[in-house]
C-alpha cells in the first residue's frame, strides 16, 4: 500500500519542522521576508502591478517552511547556514509557535496571490503591508505575532498543551 507520509518521513525525513528553533535563524528568515515584501510593494507602486506576482514566490517560501522547516526553503537555508551562525550562539525557542507563524504567513501571502489573480492588486498590496508589519516586528524587535496568537490559543484550550510542552511553560510564565 502506498503511504506518502511514511515514505516522506521514513525514507527521506523531508517533512517536518525543527523543535526547538534557533530564534536567530527565525529572525533572519523574517528579515528576508521583510526585504522581499518591501521590495515587492515598492516595485508594484512604482513600476506596476506585474511586480506583485513576486508575492507568489514569498508564499511558496512560507509553504516550504511550514512543511519542511528550512530544508526546502532557500531563505531558510540562508538563514540557518549562513546568517544565524554569524550572529553567535543559538538562542533556542519552541518550534510549534514558529511553525504556526509560518502557516499564518502562508495563509496571508496565498490570499494575496488569490486577490491578485482575481484582479484586486490593492488587496494584495494591503496584505503585503500586513507582512511588512509582522516580519518587521519579528526581525527587528523579536516580537512574533503568530507566536503570541499561538500562546493565546493554548490559553483558551484551542491548542492542546501536548502540542508543545515548552509552550505550555511559556504560557504559564506569561500569565
Amino acid at each position: 500500500m502506498f503511504d506518502a507520509h511514511s515514505i516522506l518521513m521514513g525514507m527521506t525525513g523531508i517533512i517536518g519542522f525543527p523543535n526547538p528553533v534557533n530564534e536567530k535563524a527565525a529572525r533572519s528568515v523574517a528579515g528576508g521576508v521583510l526585504a522581499l515584501s518591501v521590495a515587492t510593494l515598492v516595485l508594484s507602486m512604482t513600476a506596476g502591478d506585474a511586480w506583485l506576482w513576486l508575492v507568489a514566490v514569498i508564499a511558496l517560501g512560507f509553504v516550504a517552511r511550514v512543511l519542511t522547516g528550512p530544508t526546502l526553503s532557500p531563505l531558510g537555508q540562508l538563514a540557518t547556514r549562513v546568517v544565524a551562525p554569524k550572529l553567535g550562539a543559538p538562542k533556542l525557542v519552541a518550534g510549534p509557535p514558529k511553525r504556526f507563524a509560518q502557516a499564518v504567513g502562508a495563509a496571508v501571502t496565498i490570499a494575496g496571490v488569490a486577490f491578485l489573480a482575481a484582479g484586486y492588486p490593492g488587496a494584495t498590496q494591503a496584505l503585503l503591508g500586513v507582512m511588512i508589519v509582522a516580519a518587521g516586528l519579528e526581525s527587528i524587535f523579536a516580537y512574533c505575532i503568530g507566536c503570541t496568537v499561538f500562546t493565546g490559543l493554548m490559553r483558551i484550550g484551542l491548542v492542546p498543551a501536548e502540542t508543545c510542552a515548552a509552550c505550555a511553560n511559556i504560557a504559564l510564565h506569561n500569565a
